[in-house]
């Protein structure tokens, strides 16, 4: 994977790329959103953030990785929602299969891009994050795969849980895995697993725009 710096108006990200990538192919996009630890104005700690890292099983995909410069991800939520518009309209983007992916504090962003933009995404993982649950019906076509630790005592597992119970509750999809001896940082065992991957994959969106 290649892993490029760049920047949208202030807003810092980066990027990785396929082994193979071509210019003029379109591809799966993971738009992932981070937790608090990786917040700032340097972008080497999102060298070390997942899906990004070394990661063979994610190889298939273009990760977009912005960097919250503010307290939280809600401080520049309208600034993250344009950047995510930006990169759905990328020529690289098969937007039959673009991903959201987010942790902690990320977890909270990706669940609120999702229900604030629903006709983007196709699927979405999401670790130990937590979000507006009476509003879960606005997640009810994007299938999701959830992750906690048991042992969280950051983000109470009580968060996905609901999150999950309420998605479900209004004719969503939302499986929810608990790691019994996990505590907060579930991310590295749930992005080390190629399987959630390949569940990504198999959900896409029926896309109106033929040259989409």
């Amino acid at each position: 994977m290649k892993i490029v710096r760049k920047k949208y108006n202030n807003l810092l990200y980066v990027i990785s790329y396929p082994d193979e990538y071509e210019e003029d192919k379109k591809y799966p996009v993971i738009f992932h959103t981070h937790g608090a630890g990786s917040r700032g104005t340097h972008l080497s700690s999102l060298n070390i953030d997942v899906p990004i890292k070394n990661n063979p099983s994610a190889n298939e995909f273009i990760i977009v990785a912005p960097q919250c410069y503010a307290d939280t991800w809600f401080e520049i939520f309208e600034q993250l929602i344009k950047f995510c518009e930006y990169i759905y309209e990328q020529p690289f983007t098969d937007k039959t299969r673009f991903y959201s992916s987010g942790i902690s504090m990320g977890g909270y962003a990706a669940y609120q891009l999702m229900m604030s933009r629903p006709q983007l995404f196709s699927a979405g993982i999401v670790c130990c994050g937590g979000g507006m649950y009476w509003n879960a019906g606005r997640l009810k076509d994007i299938p999701l795969r959830v992750f906690h630790g048991e042992q969280d005592k950051t983000v109470l597992p009580c968060e996905s849980k609901n999150m999950s119970e309420y998605i479900n509750a209004n004719g969503g999809n939302a499986t929810l895995t608990l790691y019994p001896e996990c505590d907060h940082n579930c991310w590295d065992k749930t992005f080390t697993n190629k399987e959630n991957f390949k569940w990504l994959l198999s959900h896409k969106k029926e896309n109106k725009d033929k040259n989409a």
